[in-house]
């Protein structure tokens, strides 16, 4: 089992970039065991929601806000290495927000335009973009297979205005262009147990899946308590006590789920 602990060092690399990108913070033998969880899921294709890009490319995810305490994506969630390194990121106590899988097919995987998470969370009843999300590469993550993209520093923008770019809801492009002729672009290309934190007003997107390769990945979102949304009974929940479980429990999870089948 990995035991990470970020460190000043990368506290403060977030701040200044809005992401820090962590190899190996799950091992192999847990993605594994999540990619075969997951695989086995028979609601996660059944409860997931199809968005088009702009030349009609299509992506599924699974959004999730409730968490079954019997659940391998609870476990993830609730860890330390996740939710404790996001605490440390964001500098206050974090509530599990909602996480998702993402299902980006072989082939048919669309693309995702240029956005800010709190460009759709502001409009949640959130005040301060003082959010973030872990995005864990459960398949390995290629530009051919259509990995994150981020632009270092965006996040210092502050919230860019979002409207409707085919069935999704992208930032302003005029906005995007600006940014893009100012900041680094990076892909974010990770192997299976890798994950990248990133701010909520990070500018970030990603391409189609041209590749003979899935890319599904876990995203585990959160928010900061002082931030709790002046909205009840919104799309995602209000601030509720997140337990932070030991890593320990990961494996755990993975043994109970085995032991089931």
């Amino acid at each position: 089992m990995n035991q990470f602990a970020v460190s000043e060092d990368q506290v403060a690399r977030f701040q200044v970039d809005g992401y820090l990108i962590v190899r190996s913070l799950f091992e192999p033998s847990e993605m594994d065991g999540l990619l075969s969880y997951a695989r086995a899921d028979q609601d996660l294709l059944g409860q997931s929601h199809v968005k088009t890009d702009a030349t009609g490319g299509e992506t599924r995810l699974t959004v999730r806000n409730d968490l079954d305490e019997t659940s391998l994506y609870t476990a993830i969630v609730r860890s330390q290495r996740v939710a404790g390194t996001m605490q440390a990121l964001l500098g206050d106590e974090v509530y599990h927000y909602h996480h998702k899988m993402m299902l980006k097919q072989p082939k048919t995987g669309g693309a995702w335009e240029w956005h800010q998470d709190y460009g759709y969370w502001y409009e949640n009843g959130c005040l301060y973009p003082d959010m973030g999300s872990c995005m864990l590469a459960v398949d390995q993550a290629t530009q051919a297979n259509g990995c994150l993209q981020v632009l270092r520093g965006t996040h210092r923008l502050g919230r860019v205005n979002h409207v409707k770019i085919g069935q999704q809801t992208g930032a302003d492009p005029q906005r995007v262009d600006a940014a893009v002729a100012r900041h680094e672009l990076v892909y974010c290309e990770m192997s299976p147990g890798d994950a990248v934190f990133f701010h909520s007003n990070l500018l970030h997107r990603s391409d189609q899946n041209v590749s003979d390769y899935p890319r599904w990945s876990l995203i585990c979102c959160y928010n900061t308590r002082h931030n709790d949304p002046i909205i009840t009974g919104g799309r995602h929940p209000n601030y509720a006590p997140l337990e932070i479980w030991p890593d320990q429990q990961v494996s755990k999870a993975i043994q109970a789920v085995s032991a089931a089948r």
